[in-house]
């Protein structure tokens, strides 16, 4: 039987029947042995199990990464098919799933935010007779949204644990933006709370999120000279918190130094609002007598 379950440094998990083939396989994560030996994968807790297994404590989330031809069905309150082709599949240690194309962007082709299980479970006839080898159910736990991957071959499957990251860090300026913005927040609007600096994501950190004035949610990125890749940046990080039911609907603000008039169309033309922030006023060392207008 493969080893599949931890979030967690120990647990337990069985086969009543005495066969792993008699049930699907939850996955949330990969782990690997701190000594570096093969790793075991993935997180199961399935029913009716009666035979006990303890993992080590010792052992650590890692990044997995599976090259595969694939096709992708994404069932929920968006509906979206990826045609089998081959591409790279991402099971982060936070439990992400993402699965990502060569071409395009470096934004995944679809995804799975944390916290998430999948069932890997056995295609049926039909299936076998189309020439999938596996199924991938990825499960969200806060909805009912699924992120269905038919595998039909393996052509690469590694984990790696990266470690602690120390995250992004900031230019002077941008980072005391951020900074000061979530202490004034008031200048985003009345009755603006902040939620938190740094809000991680599967896809990155959304510089800040806030509640508005109505107690919805509102991601804001942050930039020195905003421009139309930092409008993509912002439509991405909208696009998937807007799938958490908990955080949902999520409002976007674009705010900088200076906007580019096309980045301000992008971004009105989105339903995204702009500020312009005026970086001496906020640190205090803007003379307003000292001005000539």
């Amino acid at each position: 039987m493969r080893v599949i379950g931890v979030e967690t440094g120990s647990v337990e998990f069985t086969d009543g029947k005495g066969s792993s083939a008699a049930f699907g396989v939850l996955i949330t994560t990969a782990l690997i042995l701190a000594s570096h030996e093969p790793y075991c994968h993935i997180l199961a807790d399935p029913p009716g199990c009666t035979m006990k297994l303890k993992l080590p404590s010792r052992l650590r989330p890692v990044m997995r990464l599976v090259i595969a031809e694939c096709s992708v069905t994404y069932a929920g309150r968006l509906n979206a098919y990826l045609p089998p082709a081959k591409r790279l599949i991402m099971v982060k240690a936070d439990g992400a799933v993402l699965v990502h194309s060569d071409g395009g962007s470096y934004k995944p082709l679809n995804w799975m935010t944390p916290p998430a299980k999948v069932l890997v479970s056995d295609p049926s006839e039909a299936q076998q007779q189309e020439g999938i080898e596996a199924i991938w159910t990825v499960q969200s736990q806060k909805s009912d949204d699924r992120l269905i991957i038919s595998i039909y071959c393996i052509e690469h499957d590694s984990s790696h644990e990266l470690g602690v990251d120390p995250g992004l860090v900031k230019d002077g300026v941008e980072a005391d933006l951020q900074r000061l913005l979530a202490e004034q927040i008031h200048l985003l609007g009345s009755g603006y709370k902040l939620i938190r600096r740094e809000y991680m994501t599967a896809i990155g950190p959304v510089d800040i999120l806030a509640k508005n004035g109505t107690g919805e949610t509102v991601a804001v990125e942050l930039k020195r000279r905003g421009d139309i890749d930092g409008v993509e940046q912002l439509s991405r990080y909208v696009e998937l918190l807007n799938r958490d039911p908990l955080l949902a609907p999520v409002h976007g603000i674009f705010a900088a130094q200076q906007i580019k008039p096309q980045a301000r169309v992008l971004a009105e033309d989105r339903g995204f609002s702009t500020v312009t922030l005026d970086y001496d006023a906020m640190r205090g060392v803007d003379d307003a007598d000292s001005r000539l207008f």
